[in-house]
């Protein structure tokens, strides 16, 4: 693995705020990441200091073993699709893409037609007469087609109904196979993107909770479901992380689940089954086990 992208001791303050607290992490080169976490949990802060729109309060960040900071040689191989990116209101889409090639050298216009032809976007409209979702469409066909070694998109979909999102998903994904590169994708849509993602970095409070390959996570978490006595003996001692009641029944949401555990469960009589990747984000993002434990009557 040849990391990209190396965080240490990554610090951001705000008057007092601490958006970013400390966080250490490495991105390999060519993995497509999820960047996940709630509202306000860090993640703009942490792709603006990614692409050297900040200055870190303490610590470092860099891109290919450099700051991005004023640092053109890193900056032409990293594209910022913003969840609200502006442009001048006076362009048109065709404008926008016209400039691209000024700014990523790997730009292909025949994709950017191709992708506005999928879309459905018009390309001769007004940026400023635009709708929510054609601003967004804008947005996904200039990181598509920009090629950047470095990709990163927050939040790209806004407005885009299922379809144009799940054709998103899909050229993203084909894209990503024909022209590897790093990309990055910050999104709270985290069941609709779960199968394009390799690695999953979750921030909270402006510090790392999770930093693993999405297959890791997967493999080693479970729900054990059955007879609330039984569950309980099963998952006595582990790292129940979630548990639902209805009568007498129990469902617990165990993480550093191991295959004995699973093959004791089952020969107990309970059911063993996956957790969705956005479950397990949920479950490690939001408290306690205690805090976290629903009684339904």
């Amino acid at each position: 693995m040849t990391t990209i992208v190396e965080a240490r001791g990554l610090t951001k303050r705000y008057r007092g705020i601490t958006a970013v607290d400390g966080v250490d992490f490495q991105l390999a080169r060519n993995t497509i990441t999820g960047l996940l976490g709630r509202n306000g949990a860090g993640k703009t802060t942490l792709m603006h200091l990614l692409t050297g729109q900040e200055f870190a309060t303490h610590g470092s960040i860099t891109i290919a073993g450099e700051s991005p900071v004023e640092n053109p040689r890193v900056l032409q191989h990293t594209c910022f699709i913003k969840e609200s990116q502006r442009y001048p209101d006076d362009f048109k889409p065709k404008h926008v893409f016209a400039a691209a090639p000024g700014f990523f050298p790997n730009w292909d216009a025949d994709f950017a037609r191709e992708l506005a032809a999928e879309l459905r976007l018009p390309v001769d409209r007004r940026i400023k007469k635009l709708s929510r979702g054609q601003l967004s469409s804008v947005g996904i066909i200039v990181g598509l087609a920009s090629r950047a070694p470095i990709t990163i998109f927050d939040e790209p979909y806004l407005g885009l109904d299922a379809i144009a999102r799940q054709a998103f998903y899909d050229r993203l994904l084909a894209d990503y196979a024909a022209h590897p590169r790093t990309i990055i994708l910050s999104t709270h849509l985290i069941d609709e993107v779960a199968d394009l993602l390799e690695h999953a970095l979750v921030i909270d409070n402006g510090r790392i909770l999770i930093d693993s390959p999405v297959d890791a996570l997967r493999a080693h978490a479970a729900t054990i479901a059955g007879p609330a006595e039984a569950v309980e003996r099963a998952v006595a001692g582990l790292d129940v992380i979630h548990r639902e009641r209805l009568g007498g029944f129990v469902s617990a949401t165990v993480a550093g689940i191991t295959e004995q555990v699973t093959a004791s469960a089952r020969a107990a009589g309970l059911e063993v089954g996956p957790v969705s990747l956005q479950q397990l984000i949920i479950r490690q993002t939001g408290g306690t086990p205690t805090e976290h434990e629903e009684v339904t009557r």
